[in-house]
C-alpha cells in the first residue's frame, strides 16, 4: 500500500467512526424521546361553582273570553292594565314589563249546536318581566292571587314558565379552567406517586363544555356551573 493509498484509508476510518459516534448519540436521543413519549398519563379535570341566577323570565299569560272581538280586545286591554299595575306596584319599572301579541281562537269555527261555548272567541296573552331584580321577581309571585281575586284569569303551561339564568360565564370562565387544570395535576400526581415517577410537562390538553344547570327543582334561581378538561401530562 503507498502513502495515498494509506492515508485514504485512515480518512475513510476517520469518517467512519464520527459517522458511528453521530448515530449511536441520535439513536440514544431517539430511544430517551420514545421512551418519554411512552410514558403518559392522561385524566380528566373537574370544577364546578355555584352561582346565582342574574336575569329573571317571568311570563304572566291569562285568558279573556268574550262574544265580539270588540269585546275580547276591550277584555284583554283590562287584565293587561291590571297586570301592570300589579307589577308597577311590586317594584318593576316600564321598561322590563312587555306584552306579546295575543293568539285569539274562534271557539264556533268547529263546534256546531249544543256543543258551542257560552262565549264565541277566546284571547291568550302574555305579558313577560325580564328582569335583573331576581329575588323580587321570586318574592312577588306568590301574590299573584291578588290578580285572581280582581278576575283575572291567570294561566299555567310549560311554555310560559318562569326561567332563571345565570349570564355572567365568561367572568368565571378563565379561573374555572385554572381549578379544573390544578384537578387534574392533582390526579396525575397521584398516578405518577403510585408508578414511582414525577408529573411534567402537559402534552396536550383539551376543555370541555361548560354546562350551567339548575342547583335542583326547588332552587332554580342557584345554578351549578361545571366544566371538565382532559389533560395528558409526560412522567419522568
Amino acid at each position: 500500500m503507498n502513502r495515498n493509498d494509506h492515508g485514504s484509508a485512515l480518512l475513510l476510518g476517520g469518517l467512519i467512526a464520527v459517522g458511528l459516534i453521530w448515530s449511536g448519540s441520535y439513536l440514544k436521543d431517539a430511544v430517551r424521546l420514545w421512551k418519554q413519549a411512552e410514558r403518559v398519563v392522561a385524566v380528566k379535570g373537574l370544577a364546578e361553582r355555584q352561582v346565582d341566577a342574574d336575569l329573571a323570565l317571568w311570563p304572566l299569560s291569562f285568558s279573556v273570553s268574550a262574544d265580539s272581538l270588540a269585546e275580547l280586545y276591550r277584555a284583554i286591554d283590562r287584565d293587561r292594565n291590571k297586570i301592570s299595575a300589579f307589577l308597577t306596584q311590586s317594584g318593576f319599572g316600564p321598561e322590563e314589563l312587555s306584552f306579546a301579541a295575543p293568539v285569539v281562537q274562534d271557539l264556533w269555527a268547529s263546534q256546531y249546536g249544543e256543543q258551542r261555548p257560552p262565549q264565541r272567541y277566546r284571547a291568550d296573552a302574555v305579558l313577560l318581566v325580564r328582569s335583573r331584580q331576581v329575588e323580587r321577581v321570586k318574592a312577588s309571585q306568590p301574590a299573584t292571587a291578588e290578580l285572581v281575586n280582581q278576575g283575572v284569569l291567570l294561566t299555567q303551561s310549560y311554555e310560559h314558565k318562569t326561567q332563571y339564568v345565570f349570564t355572567g360565564l365568561n367572568d368565571i370562565k378563565p379561573q374555572m379552567i385554572a381549578d379544573a387544570t390544578a384537578n387534574a395535576r392533582e390526579a396525575a400526581q397521584q398516578f405518577a406517586k403510585d408508578a414511582d415517577a414525577e408529573v411534567g410537562a402537559i402534552r396536550s390538553a383539551q376543555q370541555g363544555y361548560f354546562s350551567v344547570a339548575d342547583l335542583d327543582l326547588y332552587t332554580p334561581e342557584i345554578k351549578q356551573v361545571r366544566v371538565v378538561t382532559s389533560v395528558e401530562y409526560l412522567l419522568e
